[in-house]
């Protein structure tokens, strides 16, 4: 017998090999399925289930959010059809059930105003298809904590609704209407955190604006070439503090923006004005609430370095830490006692409508440091009498809430 050629040989290997890979595949995924129980599998369906309905719920109760949505919920009920209804209109219907619309929207508006859960049965779903599946439905408010329903959640059945789908019809929609209720905990967040911006812009622009047109002034028959210059540079940093979308920026973006601030500022100080600017160029595209720097920066010329006699000196750092970017904002100012710095960050948490100086700016970017990243990213300040101020906070270079607008 001759030997085989070698294209032969090849096609014998690769032939063994695919038989080796699908074997070992099979015993893997037996393997895999003997780890978990029957329970655990179980729970892993309904949790998973779940977190696929939960998604497109978390960012509102829209049509398109429902129709996404329903499958799911269809899934953890375990119901014929499944739909999610307004008081006016059906969002969007899975499965069965859909030529009984009007029916079903007429229930669920009823359902929505008085917030009681209904059951329909055979004779309140009359139609004229003779071959019709549908026997009955469980409709149930979904409530928020506050305890009004603006929605409701329609299991549809081909039998009269058994006790179990009621049951779990009623936990569904429970369920549901706290994701809604998410939703709008979130929404009330975002709607804040503008108005802590626009707040912020109220409380800090003024000042500079009077100071900087001041400082313009004085150099227009002097220095008509500079004043030009700082013109230009004040309507570039007034397009940016006042910019109308987005509430997050790149590093890079806002120290721009302080350059400008400072460019202005140092025509006003002069000489007295000194800066040191330490910045590692791996952090300039992290993303940050916009607006949360540059306010440490006025507070520091304003409140510490305006009120010092001779030279100051303002030094900004921002370091690579790993998974975090490190940003302090120093000056060797007048400083401050630090219990009266506490108690004024304490009143003007109290009372945002107050403004009475520099702690608003540090309680406004306090705040919005801890609600976007949490309670562990917060300002730290350190200050005495006569000791300057430094200012430093913490900023996760990846957040899944976080991206900067263009």
């Amino acid at each position: 017998m001759g030997m085989p050629d070698l294209s032969t040989a090849v096609a014998v290997v690769a032939m063994i090999s695919a038989l080796a890979a699908a074997l070992f595949a099979v015993v893997r995924l037996r393997a895999r399925r003997g780890i978990a129980t029957a329970t655990q599998r179980a729970t892993y369906d309904v949790l998973h289930t779940a977190g696929l309905a939960a998604e497109p719920l978390r960012a509102g109760l829209t049509p398109a959010g429902a129709a996404k949505a329903v499958r799911h919920l269809r899934t953890l009920v375990g119901s014929a059809g499944l739909a999610l209804a307004e008081p006016d209109r059906l969002l969007a219907i899975d499965g069965r059930g859909g030529h009984h619309g009007e029916q079903l929207l007429a229930a669920a508006a009823g359902t929505i105003r008085t917030r009681r859960s209904t059951v329909l049965g055979e004779s309140d779903l009359r139609c004229d298809r003779v071959d019709c599946p549908v026997r009955g439905a469980v409709i149930a408010p979904l409530t928020g904590p506050d305890g009004r329903a603006g929605a409701a959640l329609v299991a549809i059945a081909d039998d009269q609704p058994a006790p179990g789908l009621v049951q779990a019809a009623l936990e569904t929609a429970h369920w549901a209407g706290a994701q809604l209720a998410l939703a709008e905990l979130d929404s009330s967040r975002e709607r804040l955190a503008r108005a802590e911006v626009r707040a912020l812009r109220a409380q800090i622009s003024p000042h500079f604006i009077y100071n900087a047109l001041t400082a313009i002034g004085s150099f227009v028959r002097t220095d008509p070439e500079r004043a030009r210059e700082l013109i230009l540079e004040f309507a570039e940093f007034t397009r940016y503090s006042f910019r109308a979308h987005g509430e997050f920026t790149t590093l890079a973006e806002e120290l721009r923006s302080i350059d400008r601030y400072l460019t202005i500022e140092r025509a006003r100080f002069g000489d007295r004005l000194q800066v040191k600017l330490q910045i590692a160029p791996e952090v300039l595209p992290v993303s940050l609430p916009f607006l949360c720097l540059q306010p440490l920066v006025e507070n520091a010329v304003r409140h510490g370095l305006s009120r010092k006699p001779g030279m100051g000196m303002l030094s900004i750092e921002a370091r690579d830490a790993g998974a975090e970017c490190h940003i302090t904002v120093e000056d060797d100012g007048v400083g401050m006692d630090p219990a009266v710095l506490v108690a004024g960050i304490a009143d003007a948490a109290a009372d945002p409508a107050d403004d009475s100086g520099q702690h608003v700016g540090l309680s406004n970017v306090d705040e919005r440091l801890r609600s976007v990243f949490g309670d562990q990213f917060g300002l730290v300040v350190e200050t005495d009498l006569g000791s300057g101020t430094k200012v430093s906070m913490r900023i996760p270079k990846f957040h899944r809430h976080v991206r900067a607008s263009a």
